[in-house]
């Protein structure tokens, strides 16, 4: 039996990591729908353009997601100009490539501050505040990173693998709180998005680059329709579907043979340098680490 569509026109949604790419497009996609939107990003200026250009209901507010003051004051000033928080997208995130043994620690622990701690305080911030009230719906946003992993992203994969097990235990614990259905919690798992975080990767066979704005209409679905697991595009659910009824060495052997296995070792260093060093610097607290070497591409031929 098909589920009712919620009614999101006039609810209020914060997005962190709004200024740019999945975050923008999704801004600009629930400002259509008919919501209240706030953008938080640490690059003010940008997030201000993009507030602006989606008009009244929408305003623009410095946010660092690694701070818990920063991201409290966040949820607490879209409460006085907005209404309280109905949803809340943990999008911020950043991705620096290279292989495992030449990164450096702090590029590993900015990842993991960003990607990861900044989702579990947002997490904690916005459904206290949700809690409170008995309704509200977290959106985390992940990657097929985080269910296959990928060599080349190490560290990446870890802290997007870290967000869909952090989804579901908490889905688990609200359930057992008795809020399942009002409280409620999603995570999207797209493949390689054309952004800028997305920019200079490999390719695999069959699989083509999604837009932001398809993600923005898979976290639109989530929210009408109560999504937990949410696959930009949908068919790569068949895909980890088929994947896991297959021995581990047929599907690895699967995934080399897509190149599944080269998207993020392949990736073009000079394609993603303008913004690896720019998510190098992207959390304040933490001084810039050294720009990680260039993937080594192999000189065995490929199948």
């Amino acid at each position: 039996m098909a589920k009712d569509a919620r009614i999101i026109a006039g609810q209020t949604v914060a997005i962190t990591g709004g200024a740019r790419g999945i975050g923008r497009a999704t801004a600009q996609a629930l400002s259509r729908a008919g919501m209240r939107v706030a953008i938080g990003d640490v690059d003010l200026e940008t997030a201000r353009a993009t507030a602006q250009e989606l008009g009244p209901t929408a305003i623009a507010l410095p946010l660092d997601v690694t701070e818990r003051e920063s991201f409290a004051r966040f949820l607490d000033e879209i409460a006085d100009e907005l209404g309280p928080v109905d949803v809340l997208i943990n999008n911020a995130g950043i991705m620096q490539l290279g292989k495992f043994i030449d990164e450096d620690d702090l590029t590993a622990r900015r990842m993991i501050d960003i990607n990861l701690h900044g989702v579990i305080l947002g997490m904690k911030l916005g459904l206290q505040r949700m809690v409170a009230r008995g309704q509200g719906h977290i959106v985390n946003i992940a990657s097929q990173a985080g269910r296959f992993g990928a060599p080349g992203g190490a560290t990446y994969s870890a802290t997007k693998h870290a967000v869909v097990g952090l989804t579901e235990a908490v889905r688990g614990e609200l359930r057992l709180m008795g809020l399942d259905g009002q409280v409620r919690l999603s995570y999207v798992l797209p493949y390689v998005v054309d952004t800028e975080l997305g920019g200079g990767l490999g390719s695999a066979r069959g699989l083509k680059t999604v837009k932001p704005s398809e993600v923005a209409d898979g976290i639109i679905h989530a929210l009408r329709y109560d999504d937990v697991d949410v696959w930009v595009p949908r068919s790569a659910k068949r895909t980890l579907a088929v994947g896991t009824l297959l021995p581990r060495r047929l599907a690895e052997g699967m995934a080399h043979t897509m190149r599944a296995d080269r998207i993020l070792a392949d990736a073009d260093p000079d394609a993603r340098r303008v913004y690896e060093l720019r998510a190098s610097a992207s959390e304040p607290s933490l001084p810039a680490g050294e720009p990680s070497e260039p993937p080594q591409i192999a000189t065995k031929t490929d199948s």
